[in-house]
């Protein structure tokens, strides 16, 4: 019992070296580590976020007067052109109240005829008449005095028909003066009689414009070109003012308003380059910004922008859901590495791992320009042609050995998780379960 004791002792002592070294060769070993080539690439500074698609315009049509529907010349989804006719509401009563106005025009007419053509210059005549007798008595009355003062002077006539004659000429001139007021009180008063018929005559006309305008109201026309969206009423139903009749949108174009974050709206432009894409899945439809908003919206902080695009087809629906990209800038031949090459955690920034020709790892501290997607630009830290980890890396240290294998998506699980050596040994060597 104790030699069988000793030997064991002896046999555990010789198999202790053998173990420890085993235990070091398993530490030892390479990680294994996916590596990617470190390439030049386009690679664009994007602003994105999801909106929603309004019409490049839209037009609401609305009676301007209250009367039933008489009849819809276009019904909902129909393409209309500008000034087209859609639909015409009852004016028989409208229409007969436009040709009294026309009646009330004609009649306003005549009497400024009749006014300025008739009645008025006949007395006007007359009193131009009388003005000219009482001047060519004035005139004699003049002459016969003129004589007798000159007659008087001479000692050839006396006082007393000196004076007679003055009365005369006297009397003539006043009655003269007269003539003259009371035609000027015929003149103005034809004047104002003239106006007065040709007030009526504007007034009969306005009115009647009116009651024509408001015949027109019946007609409704399109104001704008493109689809009809909605028609709510049918004919016979009564349309009211301030109700929409019909929807009309112009979906030749379509805009996506999107809010983007304060800090992102910064670097958006008017003109930039843009894609739309309908998040059901459809064709990513290029656009350009044509609206940044000059405020922030104090609720979310953000900045609405407008994306404009061209609709053929109008298979883009406005209300539906969008995501859009707008391109700020674009840089060409790049640095870029993929996003997982970027260690996380660093203590000193952010740094990557480069594996060298004898498969030495190299954590190397680099500047990060632009993301896109799965990619980013580096700045500075490594150039294009070197190798970076992207599986792996996480937990190798500086100038550790590693192990390469293959990235390629058609080889197999187990060569793209490969176990050491010496842990397939290990596996093989346990016993199997019975």
């Amino acid at each position: 019992m104790q030699k069988t004791t000793i030997l064991l002792i002896t046999s555990c002592l010789a198999a202790m070296p053998g173990c420890s070294k085993k235990e070091e060769t398993e530490a030892e070993a390479p990680a294994p580590v996916q590596v990617t080539a470190v390439t030049q690439d386009t690679i664009r500074r994007i602003v994105s976020g999801d909106g929603m698609l309004f019409p490049r315009d839209q037009a609401s049509v609305m009676p301007k007067i209250a009367s039933p529907v008489q009849k819809f010349y276009v019904n909902r989804g129909d393409h209309v052109k500008q000034g087209q006719r859609l639909a015409v509401l009852e004016n028989r009563d409208l229409t007969a109240q436009a040709a009294e106005g026309q009646g009330a025009v004609d009649q306003a007419e005549s009497n400024l005829r009749t006014t300025s053509g008739a009645a008025v210059p006949e007395s006007v005549v007359k009193a131009q008449t009388d003005v000219d007798a009482f001047r060519q008595t004035m005139d004699a009355a003049k002459k016969v005095l003129d004589s007798r003062e000159q007659l008087f002077k001479e000692g050839a006539l006396a006082r007393r028909l000196v004076d007679e004659a003055l009365v005369s000429y006297t009397q003539a001139k006043s009655q003269l003066e007269a003539g003259l007021e009371h035609l000027k009180v015929q003149s103005v008063t034809k004047d104002e009689q003239i106006k007065t018929a040709s007030a009526q005559v504007e007034t009969a006309k306005a009115h009647h414009q009116s009651l024509e305008a408001q015949v027109g109201y019946s007609e409704i026309t399109s104001p704008i070109g493109g689809v009809v969206s909605d028609r709510p009423l049918y004919a016979g139903e009564m349309a009211s003012p301030g109700t929409p009749l019909l929807t009309v949108m112009d979906i030749s174009r379509v805009v996506a308003r999107v809010s983007v974050p304060q800090g992102q709206a910064g670097i958006v432009k008017v003109g930039q380059p843009a894609t739309i894409t309908p998040t059901d899945g459809g064709p990513e439809v290029p656009g350009k910004v044509t609206v940044v908003s000059p405020a922030t919206d104090p609720a979310s902080t953000t900045v609405q922008i407008w994306v404009e695009a061209e609709n053929p087809g109008e298979k883009l629906k406005p209300g539906a859901s969008v995501h859009v990209v707008v391109i700020t800038e674009m840089f060409k031949a790049a640095t870029v590495v993929p996003v997982a090459a970027i260690l996380p955690g660093e203590e000193k920034g952010t740094a990557v791992l480069t594996v060298s020709a004898d498969s030495t790892a190299h954590k190397k501290q680099v500047t990060l320009g632009v993301r896109e997607g799965d990619k980013v630009q580096i700045l500075s830290g490594v150039r294009p042609g070197e190798e970076v980890v992207v599986v792996g890396g996480l937990g190798v240290d500086d100038k550790a050995k590693v192990k390469v294998i293959s990235t390629t998506v058609e080889e197999s699980d187990e060569d793209e998780n490969p176990a050491p050596p010496e842990a397939a040994k290990k596996d093989e060597a346990k016993p199997k379960a019975k």
